[in-house]
């Protein structure tokens, strides 16, 4: 729904002082506005895309945030030489940094986001408590004043009653957040979630409060111009989060109904009106069982998660910002929103799903999922190209990749297909998470919170678990798949069937992975004479797993181009006329085999020639390297600190260095006790990934 509005321009010139996807986002309304983009970029993203997309673009120093996207001397003097007459700051960096919005009122430049007296309010979680609680808004039990100290932090969590969170006043994200159980915890998650705070936001201040147990995370999303109109808009549940940062959105939620979803957006609405804010801002709450709900904190931007608003509501938020920040009324009245079908969005990270640790890298093969159904229903907010690298020094997120439908059955239905029709090689990324939660069977029946990844996977995500119907279903694939290869490989076409040894990775409970055997005929169905390298086939396979008497026969569709990435595979049932579709990504071939990504999950499986199965079982497996005795860094990074020298002994899961990337702080730990052999680094060091930090005596 675009909003009617004069065809007149609102700015003629505005600069985006953000980076990556967001900035992207921004000049995509911009210039369907007719207003020229300005970007600034640090010496890491020269050659990023929105830098490309902008009309012109400045360089505002090197790559560390304080140094370039939080540098306000250097934006400010971009601002001045070109002549932009607004900016809008996306998300993060200085989105909430009311001194960047004094410096901007100074010059005579619009800011495109609240005034500096109501970004200090709300922008401030301490400030924003004590204003939330004097508006009447419910609040959940915490201290309401600095906390001066990790002491000081213990004495306020054992008189609020543990758990507790810490988090940072100021900036959001996830960012400066720990929970603590006990005293210890405090003391320990004390200093890392001020140094993150620190580091984030430039500021370390921290408070302290009760923490909800497995509560739900829901939102609301307002809108407000500088003449006193404030409009609420329907909720975001955000409640499947790893470490705090938001993995998977979506809009409405499942979990509320009309009445509350209307009680919410009231107290949202009269919190920004208490404050006299006007533009685009969200309100968190945390939602019991029993829909009792907590303002969390304000964040007085436009939120990561808004595209799945925009989907639900047909509104363009960022235009919506700038019509306020040039003055204008807002023409949308509360009477106007209504719910349009369902959105999710899913956070595209480079990054280790099960250790939730960054990777970086160059995208060495990249392709973005197109449409499905209809005409967007599939979108993606990103800020990268094939080719483009994944830095160490910003947040991993390589694509808020949203889908729409009429119902959430059909939006998970989307998010599905489009999981699995994005192809990301290069970098680790998460994709098998993704589309292993959107697939499961409590997230279909809405049954989430903040804990659903800490209960779905309390060994943290291995991949995707096989199940009878799906293993025979990747055999016969693989199968169909190695036949096409061989016709390839032998320049004849007219190999119409073989028989393979099929072994594939299966997940054990223990997180353990074990081979699971598959006996696999493949033959070319009835009518078909030869086998099409670069087109549609059709075989008859016959799958028998671990040993089976009566194999699972299908008949399978599959159109491929020999070992391009996109396998697209359809069901056909004998004799009913229907069929479904899926795709299989052919990744990389192996040895023995090759690499599939099925599923979401990525997938190593040999298959063999049953003279080749014969022979392998007379070969030994290699046995895994020892390191026990190691400390390896998990990613690239750099050395906050090392905790321990040479000669020293330690505990089992005692600290020995804690390693920064992407804004987050990882505690290392001793795998095993022992005596400290050898320390490799000293703060302020950079390392790669599998780096040897620090070496124990051998036992």
């Amino acid at each position: 729904m675009m909003l009617k509005q004069k065809q007149q321009q609102l700015f003629s010139k505005i600069l985006v002082a953000n980076r990556g996807e967001i900035a992207c986002r921004i000049m995509r309304t911009a210039r369907r506005l007719g207003i020229r983009t300005v970007a600034v970029y640090s010496d890491a993203d020269a050659d990023a895309q929105f830098v490309k997309q902008a009309d012109e673009a400045y360089n505002v120093g090197p790559a560390p945030s304080a140094q370039s996207y939080l540098n306000i001397d250097a934006i400010m003097k971009a601002i001045g030489e070109s002549g932009a007459q607004a900016v809008h700051p996306g998300y993060g960096f200085l989105s909430e940094n009311a001194a960047f919005v004094r410096r901007l009122d100074a010059a005579g430049v619009a800011f495109i986001g609240p005034r500096e007296r109501a970004m200090a309010a709300m922008g401030d979680k301490i400030q924003s408590k004590i204003i939330a609680k004097e508006a009447g808004v419910s609040t959940i039990p915490g201290f309401d004043g600095v906390v001066r100290d990790a002491e000081h932090a213990v004495e306020i969590a054992e008189g609020i009653g543990y758990p507790v969170m810490l988090k940072a006043s100021a900036g959001g994200g996830g960012k400066g957040m720990r929970v603590a159980r006990t005293a210890q915890e405090v003391r320990d998650g004390f200093k890392l979630a001020r140094d993150e705070a620190q580091s984030s936001f430039g500021d370390g201040r921290l408070l302290v409060e009760r923490f909800i147990e497995e509560p739900r995370h829901i939102e609301i999303q307002i809108i407000a111009d500088g003449h006193g109109n404030v409009v609420w808009l329907p909720e975001r549940e955000c409640s499947i989060q790893r470490r705090n940062p938001k993995v998977i959105e979506e809009a409405p939620s499942t979990h509320l109904d009309a009445d509350t979803r209307r009680r919410m957006g009231e107290q949202a609405a009269a919190l920004a009106r208490s404050v006299g804010y006007n533009s685009a801002g969200t309100v968190e709450f945390l939602v019991d069982k029993n829909r009792q709900f907590y303002v969390l904190e304000m964040n007085t931007r436009l939120q990561v998660e808004h595209p799945i608003t925009e989907l639900i509501t047909g509104l363009d938020l960022v235009e919506l910002m700038i019509q306020s920040a040039a003055g204008r009324a807002l023409a949308l009245q509360q009477a106007d929103v209504a719910v349009r079908g369902w959105a999710i969005e899913a956070r595209v990270y480079a990054e280790d799903p099960e250790r939730y640790l960054p990777s970086i890298g160059a995208l060495a093969r990249y392709q973005e999922p197109a449409g499905w159904r209809k005409a967007g229903d599939v979108r993606c907010d990103s800020g990268v190209a094939e080719g483009s690298a994944i830095s160490i020094h910003y947040d991993p997120m390589i694509c808020k990749l949203s889908t729409h439908g009429a119902t959430r059955a059909d939006a998970i239905a989307a998010m599905c297909h489009a999981l699995d029709r994005y192809l990301i090689k290069g970098v680790t990324h998460n994709i098998p998470l993704l589309r292993d939660v959107v697939a499961s069977a409590d997230f279909a029946a809405g049954r989430t919170s903040t804990s659903f990844l800490a209960e779905h996977y309390p060994h943290g995500f291995k991949g995707h678990r096989l199940t009878d119907q799906s293993a025979a279903r990747l055999a016969a694939v693989s199968g169909a798949l190695a036949l096409i290869r061989q016709a390839r490989d032998a320049k004849r076409s007219d190999a119409a069937s073989a028989d393979f040894a099929v072994l594939l990775p299966q997940l054990r409970d223990d997180g353990s992975v074990a081979k699971r055997e598959a006996a696999v005929s493949v033959s070319l169905a009835a009518g078909a004479h030869s086998i099409a390298l670069d087109g549609a086939n059709e075989f008859r396979v016959a799958t028998a797993l671990d040993g089976a008497a009566d194999p699972t026969v299908q008949t399978l569709r599959i159109r491929w181009a020999v070992d391009q990435p996109f396998v697209e595979i359809e069901d056909a049932e004998s004799g009913s006329g229907s069929s479904s579709s899926s795709v299989v990504q052919f990744l990389d071939p192996l040895p023995l085999g090759f690499r599939l990504q099925f599923m979401g999950t990525k997938f190593d499986i040999d298959v063999l020639a049953p003279r080749q199965r014969d022979l392998m079982r007379f070969m030994k497996e290699k046995e895994a390297a020892d390191t026990s005795r190691l400390v390896l860094a998990p990613m690239p990074g750099s050395i906050v600190s090392v905790a321990v020298a040479p000669g020293d002994i330690v505990a089992e899961g005692a600290e020995v260095a804690v390693v920064e990337a992407m804004k987050m702080q990882n505690v290392l730990r001793a795998p095993r006790a022992g005596t400290v052999r050898a320390v490799h680094v000293t703060p302020g060091a950079t390392v790669s990934g599998d780096d040897v930090l620090v070496e124990l005596e051998a036992e």
